[in-house]
């Protein structure tokens, strides 16, 4: 569902500043090796969330692959199951064999640099989702499926924008703030609806601010209202409202003790706000938060932690 259209000039203007054979289909499925010097694996969520089985989603996802362990789509719904219940070691190792067989896929790339991410290796993520975003050039976008449904069912996500996304966030968390900000830029094109116009434009008036072009930073604000029709990033529509000073922090802290995510994008974007306007000691506080115990997943949480190194 498109909460609203936005003109072409108006993104426009806001973007200113040879494979090797396939294994047979049905051949015996075997779990991806494991490397001598794989990380640890982080610790898998105790809970599914209400309404759901994670574990049961997983033997689900797991039968349909190894009934047919060279279909992509197989491959990339396993992954996902594995990422989702915290498995990002294994989820890795299912996209690596996945791209052994699939080498342009670009989904495959896709969901690998996302666990990337997840496990701290922000340099590999950006090589797998930079080469996701080379191999989809030309390709029509799509709605991407949600594993991990809004509460209204309906995805607002696109497989260009989840490249363009989560490859801005590789940058992002090295501190390559300019390479950051040109990701999400060319993924305002792909923001075809207001929560993605909402995650997207948060993450490009922080790198734009980290550039010290205030200017550019204010010019992204200009389409965010306060009766965006959002159906999952209420945070980001809420911190950009503080970046206009229509919000108070104390507006957007208020829901931070809720849903791990959330919160800790809150805690973060905020932390984040405070150290633009100078305000270190303060930042320092809410990032310490938002990196705290049961915020991992979160890529406020990991920001939060990319900051925290940075303020040593």
């Amino acid at each position: 569902m498109q909460a609203r259209a936005l003109s072409w000039p108006l993104l426009a203007a806001l973007a200113i500043p040879a494979c090797r054979p396939a294994e047979p289909a049905h051949a015996p499925a075997e779990e991806p090796p494991a490397r001598a010097d794989d990380p640890a694996p982080a610790p898998v969520p105790p809970v599914s969330p209400p309404g759901r089985d994670l574990e049961a989603e997983l033997a689900a996802a797991r039968a349909a692959w190894e009934a047919d362990p060279a279909d992509e789509d197989a491959i990339v719904w396993y992954g996902r199951r594995l990422g989702y219940l915290g498995r990002y070691l294994e989820a890795e190792r299912v996209y690596t064999r996945g791209l052994e067989l699939h080498p342009d896929s670009y989904r495959l790339r896709r969901h690998r640099g996302h666990r990337l991410i997840s496990m701290r290796r922000f340099e590999e993520a950006a090589r797998d989702l930079a080469q996701a975003a080379r191999l989809i050039e030309g390709v029509p976008d799509a709605v991407e499926p949600d594993g991990m449904p809004n509460p209204a069912g309906v995805p607002r996500s696109t497989t260009h924008s989840n490249i363009h996304y989560h490859l801005g966030l590789a940058w992002y968390l090295q501190g390559r703030f300019e390479r950051a900000e040109a990701a999400w830029t060319d993924g305002l094109a792909f923001a075809r609806n207001d929560d993605m116009l909402c995650a997207t434009s948060y993450w490009v008036y922080l790198s734009r601010r980290r550039l010290g072009d205030v200017e550019g930073a204010a010019a992204v604000l200009e389409p965010v209202r306060p009766d965006m029709e959002i159906l999952e990033n209420h945070a980001y529509h809420d911190l950009l409202r503080l970046f206009r000073g229509e919000l108070a922090e104390e507006d957007v802290l208020g829901d931070a003790d809720g849903d791990a995510i959330q919160s800790a994008t809150r805690l973060y974007g905020v932390g984040a706000f405070r150290l633009l306007e100078g305000d270190e000691a303060g930042a320092r506080e809410l990032f310490e938060r938002a990196a705290g115990p049961g915020q991992g997943a979160a890529f406020g949480a990991i920001a939060a932690e990319a900051e925290l190194r940075r303020l040593r």
